[in-house]
Parts: structure tokens; C-alpha cells; sequence
């Protein structure tokens, strides 16, 4: 897997998001966070990787309201396992419960993993980054005055609102097993941003996602929506795949993506229903990556502990154009999870496929018939910039302005130790 060109390629994670805990019987489960970045490290790709840098301060500086509604977002700052009866009457407003239960340091892991992707977008703004990379983002479902499927902050939809600062079209594409309502819902009335999802379809949550869902007024066909049967494997789906994404390049020329790379569409999947395997899923990375936009790469579903690293990992090497052994390094910290195999990529099943040829040629041709009707809207962005160099307050957030503060921050407080 070589390249021509070297990519940028940097890459977001926080040493604490990992320990953060849903409950012993939830599927989701943060420390497959860290389990990928412990095999990525393994493997030595952060000697290729950018790493962009963790401050608390920054993350706590992230303007959540700038899509979710203020009393959603004081209501999380404010609950804890403790205090939950106080917030009793609020509970099914914002649909929180046995999906999306309360637990220790929620807010705290919701600013981490949402921190990741904003400063990804950012990064691929000030042109730092080709490819930006947040494995502990990609939570979908969360919408603006509620939480949804295991998410409480959508990160996706705020590293969009980032991107469209420096870029007049942004491609939101999605291959978890679920259907991205959360984002979706979010951008439904714009022609500046473009959301793919390829899911399963039918009986199955969020429930929505149908061909016919083309988006609304302004946005009407910037919505695209595949929905897809069982058995979904990897022949298949790039085959579905690579022609809508052809044609939405074509047609609406995305100037940024943002890549959702839900690892619950594998083969074997605790919640999931697909049969991709992590070549078959990596595929898709390496095809949008070929398109040479700006690229954000984050995480998303995904509920089998021995999968989900592994193709993140996997991926991670895609993103970097190396070629990483199958074998596990010796050194790895996980390795013996992984036995008696050992290995990076894991098999698929023999499950029935039960998406035919035929049924998928009709659902690209509905869909290319669709895009027909979309163009690439052009968008004065003068008044977001001054230079190359500086983020406006869009988000309220300005990352080298922040920089100075704590770094006078640190200077007063060594003033006042000295004296």
C-alpha cells in the first residue's frame, strides 16, 4: 500500500475516555477506545501519526450549545449517579434510561470524545491535517434537545458545523449498521452538507433511513439514504457503495468528508446483522481517501470487543498508507485477548446475504436518479476568514487564542509561587 504523495494524517485520543463505564450489562463499552490505541501504538504508527495534543482546557472550552439546546446541556453538566432523583422529571424529556443511562463523569467523557472530532475539523481547516483521526467519536444518534442510542453529545455534527467554516460543501458519510439519524436530522434543510448512510433497514433501530427520506425545502435530495438487508458482505457492499459515492462527487463535489466508520457493520457483531469483514470495511476508508478532499475520520457503533479495535487499528493503517502485519506484535498489551489466533483480521461468517444484485442495482438507479437534482452550491466564505491562520468564533472556540491564555495562566501562577 504505497503512496505518491505522503499524507498528513493526525490522530485524537484521550488517555481517560477509556475508563468511562456504562454499566456491566450495556453494550457500549469505552475501553475499546483504548484498546485500539493500544494496538495502533503497538504496531508503531504514532511514529507516523500527528498527535494532536490534549489540553483539558481546550476541551472544556468547546461550545456544546452551538447545536444542542442549553437546558439539554446544563442538565448533563449538572446530573450525576448521585444526584439522579433530583432530575427525576427530566429523565424522559431527555430520553435518558436503560440506552443511554447516567454514570460517572458523563459530561466529562461527552466534552472528550466530542473535543476530538471539533479539533479535527479544525485541523483539516488550517490545513495541519490531511486526514484527521477520532476513534472515540462518531456517536450519530444523538440529537439536539435529546440523547439516542448510547449517544449523548453528537461530535459529528459539530465537527461539520467546524468544517463549513473553510469549506463550502461538507460529505457526511456513514457505514455503521445504523442508520445517522442524529446527523442527518441535524443538516436535513441545507444544500451545504450531504449525508450518506448505509444501514439495515426495517424492524431495526433508529427505525428511519428509507430511500424515500431525501431531505426537506433547501436540502431536498442532500439526504441519501441505502438501506440494506442482513448478511450485507463485502463484494456487496462495495458494490453499492462505490457507484452512490462516485456519483455524489460528481454531482455535489465536496470540498471536506466526514467519515463514520461505525464498527458495528462487522462480521459477528454483538448488536449488528452485516457481514463485513475488516478488509471489506477498511475499503471504504481507502476509496473515500482516494478522493484527495480533506478527510475526518471517527469511530461509531460497535459491540464485540475482539472486533472493533482491531479494524480501527486496521484502519489507522489505511489512513497512513503502511502495511501492518496480520500477526499481533509481541509487545502488545492486548495480544492474549486475542488468542489463540493472534491475528489483526478476523474471518466472517457464513450467514445468508440476503441483498441480491438486482435489489441493490434498483436502489443505486433510484438514488443516481436523485442526485440529478443536486449541485454544488458555491458559498462566499469570506466573512468566516482573516488569513489562513486564525479560527473564528463560530463554535466560540479558537484554539491559539485559548493556548495564550493557559500559558498566562501558568506564567501568573508561577509569579505568585515566586513572591
Amino acid at each position: 500500500m504505497s503512496e505518491l504523495i505522503k499524507r498528513k494524517v493526525s490522530y485524537y485520543y484521550h488517555p481517560d475516555v477509556g475508563n468511562y463505564h456504562y454499566g456491566n450489562q450495556h453494550p457500549m463499552k469505552p475501553h475499546r477506545m483504548k484498546m485500539a490505541d493500544s494496538i495502533i501504538r503497538s504496531y508503531g504508527m504514532m511514529d507516523e501519526l500527528e498527535d494532536m495534543t490534549v489540553v483539558d482546557d481546550l476541551i472544556e472550552e468547546i461550545d456544546l450549545t452551538k447545536f444542542h439546546a442549553d437546558d439539554y446541556i446544563d442538565f448533563l453538566k449538572g446530573i450525576t449517579p448521585e444526584n439522579v432523583a433530583k432530575y427525576s422529571d427530566q429523565l424522559l424529556r431527555f430520553n435518558i434510561g436503560e440506552d443511554c443511562p447516567i454514570f460517572d463523569g458523563l459530561y466529562d467523557f461527552c466534552q472528550m470524545y466530542t473535543h476530538g472530532s471539533v479539533i479535527g475539523g479544525t485541523w483539516l481547516n488550517q490545513g495541519k491535517s490531511d486526514i484527521a483521526i477520532n476513534w472515540c467519536g462518531g456517536l450519530h444518534h444523538a440529537k439536539k434537545h435529546e440523547a439516542s442510542g448510547f449517544c449523548y453529545i453528537n461530535d459529528c455534527v459539530l465537527a461539520i458545523l467546524e468544517m463549513l467554516k473553510y469549506h463550502q460543501r461538507v460529505l457526511y458519510i456513514d457505514i455503521d449498521v445504523h442508520h445517522g439519524d442524529g446527523v442527518e436530522e441535524a443538516f436535513y434543510t441545507t444544500d451545504r452538507v450531504m449525508t450518506l448512510s448505509l444501514h439495515k433497514f426495517g424492524e431495526y433501530f433508529p427505525g428511519t433511513g428509507a430511500i424515500e427520506d431525501v431531505g426537506y425545502e433547501t436540502g431536498k435530495y442532500y439526504a441519501v439514504n441505502c438501506p440494506l438487508s442482513d448478511g450485507m458482505d463485502d463484494d456487496h457492499f462495495e458494490y453499492v457503495f462505490r457507484p452512490i459515492v462516485d456519483e455524489i462527487f460528481s454531482n455535489f463535489r465536496p470540498e471536506a468528508v466526514l467519515l463514520q466508520c461505525g464498527a458495528d457493520s462487522l462480521s459477528g457483531d454483538r448488536l449488528g446483522c452485516f457481514n463485513l469483514s475488516a478488509r471489506g470495511h477498511g475499503a471504504c476508508v481507502e476509496y473515500i481517501k482516494g478522493k484527495n478532499v480533506p478527510i475526518l475520520v471517527t469511530g461509531g457503533g460497535g459491540y464485540t470487543l475482539r472486533n472493533v479495535p482491531r479494524v480501527w487499528a486496521y484502519e489507522t493503517s489505511v489512513c497512513l498508507g503502511v502495511d501492518i502485519p496480520n500477526e499481533f506484535p509481541e509487545h502488545c498489551e492486548y495480544r492474549e485477548y486475542f488468542a489463540p489466533e493472534y491475528k489483526l483480521h478476523m474471518s466472517t461468517s457464513n450467514m445468508e446475504n440476503l441483498n441480491s444484485r438486482s435489489e441493490l442495482d434498483e436502489k443505486i438507479a433510484q438514488i443516481k436518479e436523485n442526485l440529478k437534482n443536486v449541485s454544488a452550491r458555491g458559498v462566499d466564505l469570506s466573512s468566516y476568514h482573516n488569513g489562513h491562520q486564525k479560527v473564528p468564533d463560530h463554535l466560540d472556540y479558537d484554539e491559539s487564542k485559548l493556548r495564550d491564555k493557559i500559558e498566562e495562566k501558568k506564567q501568573d501562577e508561577n509569579t505568585d509561587t515566586k513572591t
